[in-house]
């Protein structure tokens, strides 16, 4: 593999809380001239098969990805997994496990709207909503926001979504990382300085998280990330150098239900490529 120049490793489809589908999203990546890119949907790896399926010689370089929410004591983490088999018992069970405890808070989620608000929906929505891959509060802030609950999805958030907190089970960070390691991929800590909602994680709070996910073979971090600020980049590029780890860029995207574009990483901005980024792109070309 050549070394890309544009390189988007973080993006969402339709699978989960995107609003391209696989092959839509194939379009757009094109569009932006990106050369290497990863779709990473929320617990699923339906969007990698079907992008396996239709890319063609001389498309953009592809590798599997996905983006899996964990939890423990400790705190809050999105783990991406890249370049594993989507095949493997390992991945399948994974997502799999994560895509139950997503429904589980989808039933949760709507159990409270009409208790303690009673907001319901018309059955064929409901019905339409419970067959999606993963459905998740975005697609309940956007059916508050089609009834008139809300003006705006934000606000649907604010207004309802966010005053259930689900006392749930979750996916422990070490069992994401192990099945990712199981199905031959890359474990990757997403937008690493981001905790939970507004929540900014730096300095020795930061090592501490990358010490605490290394401990269960954390192998690299993103970096390069929408939103991150030049100080924040060279932060976790300095933590990059300190242990070794691997370096992705990934902009977020979800098509319009965020305003983030494709290749929106900021990786424009380094002189070079860091020698984490080289790493990694050694390690998905081996």
């Amino acid at each position: 593999m050549t070394i890309p120049k544009r390189i988007d490793l973080h993006m969402h489809t339709t699978v989960s809380d995107g609003t391209d589908t696989p092959e839509e999203i194939l379009a757009h990546v094109k569009e932006a001239g990106i050369d290497l890119f990863s779709v990473t949907d929320h617990d699923a790896v339906k969007g990698c098969r079907i992008l396996q399926a239709v890319l063609e010689e001389g498309d953009p370089h592809f590798i599997t990805g996905a983006e899996f929410s964990c939890k423990d004591e400790d705190g809050q983490y999105h783990i991406l997994g890249y370049h594993y088999d989507p095949e493997s018992n390992a991945i399948r069970n994974l997502a799999g496990y994560g895509h139950n405890l997503r429904m589980d808070k989808i039933h949760m989620r709507l159990n409270h709207l009409n208790s303690e608000f009673h907001i319901s929906f018309p059955e064929e929505e409901l019905e339409k909503l419970l067959l999606m891959d993963n459905p998740g509060k975005p697609h309940l802030a956007l059916l508050l926001v089609k009834h008139g609950y809300a003006e705006t999805k934000e606000q649907a958030m604010g207004k309802f979504l966010d005053r259930l907190h689900i006392r749930s089970e979750f996916l422990r960070p070490e069992v994401a990382i192990e099945g990712i390691l199981d199905g031959e991929g890359i474990p990757i800590l997403a937008h690493p300085a981001y905790g939970n909602g507004n929540q900014m994680i730096l300095g020795e709070s930061m090592e501490r998280r990358l010490q605490h996910l290394m401990d269960y073979g954390l192998q690299g971090i993103e970096a390069f990330y929408s939103g991150f600020t030049a100080r924040i980049r060279d932060e976790l590029l300095g933590f990059s150098e300190q242990y070794g780890l691997y370096v992705t860029a990934g902009s977020d995207y979800h098509g319009k239900n965020k305003l983030v574009r494709l290749a929106d990483t900021g990786l424009h901005e380094a002189a070079e490529y860091p020698d984490g980024l080289y790493r990694f792109l050694e390690q998905i070309d081996a």
